[in-house]
């Protein structure tokens, strides 16, 4: 077994909400970063993402740069994220390949110098801090791969597209597998921004099943997840 299904095979035991399509949108646009190129990633949780970056990085000859202050509470787990996020990729066997800074997202754009050739944002989902990920791209060549997850799922991540991607001129939007966004470095046409606005019938419905599943988990249905 080679390639993504490898790459699949190791990830897919690792905690996480990646689908196995979004994992391969994530492996292709990786595999397509050419030698010595950096892939960026914010958000790493347990790693599930991270091991198929990685994975491509290591076949393409590029590096992963993982961004998670993998802070404490319930969602997030503090130091016991962190730890299994390091053993997860050390049985993966791609330690050697991803540069693991443990600090916000936020906390470091400003002083980054360093050129990227593929984003994948997958953060705190609040619009605050989505907004100031997207800043990220000033550091990519044109053509370069961003992918977004949750777009068209969470409210924070939709509104930082709608009101930064939508009206702005540095990102194009491609297409999604489920919710995970793919854009190109670049100035978008009209057609691109519909494509944008042909997702919000979908936005809508996430939303409209998430406030049921919340109701109903008021009610005792505690155990069904958020879709996507």
């Amino acid at each position: 077994m080679t390639g993504f299904d490898a790459a699949w095979s190791a990830a897919e035991p690792v905690g996480g909400w990646l689908t196995r399509d979004q994992g391969r949108s994530l492996w292709d646009a990786a595999r397509a970063v050419g030698a010595g190129g950096r892939i960026l990633e914010i958000g790493s949780h347990q790693g599930r993402s991270t091991v198929v970056l990685a994975t491509a990085a290591k076949h393409a000859g590029s590096t992963v740069v993982a961004v998670d202050p993998f802070v404490s509470g319930r969602m997030f787990g503090g130091a016991a994220t962190r730890t299994r996020f390091e053993k997860n990729l050390a049985d993966a066997g791609v330690s050697d390949v991803v540069e693991l800074i443990a600090k916000r997202s936020t906390d470091i754009r400003a002083g980054w110098t360093e050129p990227l050739a593929m984003l994948y944002i997958d953060g705190k989902h609040d619009y605050w801090t989505v907004r100031d990920d997207l800043r990220w791209v000033q550091h990519l060549a044109p053509g370069a791969p961003v992918l977004v997850h949750d777009s068209f799922s969470s409210i924070g991540v939709t509104l930082g597209l709608l009101l930064h991607v939508l009206p702005g001129k540095r990102l194009r939007y491609l297409d999604r597998t489920g919710s995970l966004a793919r854009f190109a470095v670049g100035p978008p046409s009209a057609r691109d921004r519909l494509r944008i606005a042909v997702e919000l019938p979908w936005f809508g419905l996430n939303v409209a099943i998430k406030i049921a599943l919340r109701v109903g988990r008021l009610v005792g249905h505690r155990h069904t997840p958020d879709p996507y």
